[in-house]
């Protein structure tokens, strides 16, 4: 196992790319889905159950832990792996989407922005040495720079002035992570819809010079056909020899769609949220399981699906469990659903590797245009 940060590709097929990140707690096989532990969790399931499906790494959330239980608490039980029981890489997000969409009170400065939380109106200062100080409290693997995000649509003037003041953040969040050998900072592309702010963004980052690099300021309220315009040249501006994330994205056509553009590494919560609002992701699109037409029906969500949920029980039982509101409901549909990104994202991997991946992209979306097979 190593004892540094490296991402090595090892494949291309167009802009697709297959590779590995290597950290010293493990590797990470790319192109990645990280699920989503906001709170050190992944809501409805077991560390081991994650690891389980396939997943090599999660995200935490800053912002969320900086307020509950604290970072400094976490620190003193011994880290955030310790802390959620999970041995393998985790990313933190820097807090500042969390900040601007959820917080109370803000006010945006220079230094940074000072907030009430959400959970108890306690009041709380955020800057780029605050977030790298919380994200090496909790002992994150990759930590992300603290940015700013506006949301879509908004003026040029706007996102200029925001992507401005996110590479001045990223300038001190560089200098706050410092050397620290094994770990690694992403900064984060900023910049809207608007291509020449997104160069400008990128030639900033490449100034500063980061471990990985982020496409952020997407899946904000633009749209698939927005967000793939953007990102038909978005990575393309950042460094071909480091990992490319796309932040919060999501969907498994918006996943196939970015991997096609040259991303490697995704997050987002709609697996688990999905699972607890009785949403199924499956190989034909989504299944809505409290739908009636699966109260009778024996089969399981997918018969090529090798996940618990699928191999020892049928629709008719997770309809009736999700209706009756029970907590294996959550359980066994969340459980399903990361079991599909994980199958998804290793599917892309080995068509990749084998010059295969616009097959791969013709046969995923020929299945899904099939539908959800008919009831029985």
């Amino acid at each position: 196992m190593t004892s540094r940060f490296t991402f090595t590709r090892l494949a291309t097929d167009g802009k697709a790319r297959r590779g590995v990140v290597s950290t010293p707690r493990g590797d990470i096989q790319t192109p990645a889905f990280m699920p989503v532990g906001t709170a050190a969790t992944v809501k409805a399931m077991m560390p081991e159950s994650v690891r389980a499906t396939g997943a090599q790494i999660l995200l935490g959330n800053t912002y969320h832990l900086m307020l509950r239980p604290t970072a400094e608490r976490i620190a003193d039980l011994g880290g955030l792996h310790n802390f959620m029981n999970w041995d393998r890489p985790i990313l933190t997000d820097s807090g500042g989407f969390q900040v601007m969409s959820l917080a109370e009170l803000r006010k945006l400065t220079e230094e940074g922005v000072s907030f009430r939380s959400h959970i108890d109106g306690s009041r709380h200062m955020l800057t780029p040495e605050r977030s790298m100080e919380i994200q090496r409290l909790l002992g994150s693997d990759i930590v992300m720079c603290f940015d700013e995000c506006p949301a879509l649509p908004a003026s040029r003037e706007r996102i200029a002035e925001s992507m401005r003041l996110s590479m001045r953040w990223a300038d001190r969040s560089r200098a706050a992570f410092g050397d620290r050998p094994g770990y690694a900072l992403f900064g984060i592309q900023q910049g809207g819809l608007e291509e020449d702010l997104r160069g400008e963004s990128a030639e900033a980052l490449r100034g500063i010079g980061f471990d990985g690099y982020a496409v952020g300021g997407l899946a904000v309220g633009e749209g698939q056909e927005a967000m793939f315009g953007c990102l038909d040249y978005a990575p393309d501006m950042l460094p071909d020899d480091k990992p490319r994330y796309l932040m919060g994205v999501g969907k498994p056509d918006d996943i196939v769609g970015a991997v096609a553009r040259g991303i490697d590494m995704f997050d987002c919560v709609l697996p688990s949220r999905s699972g607890r609002t009785g949403q199924a992701y499956t190989r034909r699109g989504p299944v809505n399981i409290k739908n009636a037409r699966h109260a009778d029906d024996p089969r399981p969500l997918d018969e090529n699906c090798t996940c618990p949920a699928c191999t020892n029980y049928s629709r008719a039982y997770l309809h009736h469990v999700f209706r009756a509101g029970e907590i294996i409901s959550s359980m066994l549909l969340t459980w399903h659903n990361l079991h599909y990104y994980q199958e998804l994202m290793a599917g892309m991997r080995s068509s990749i590797a084998s010059g295969e991946f616009t097959a791969f992209q013709a046969e995923f979306h020929a299945q899904r245009a099939q539908g959800d097979i008919e009831p029985i």
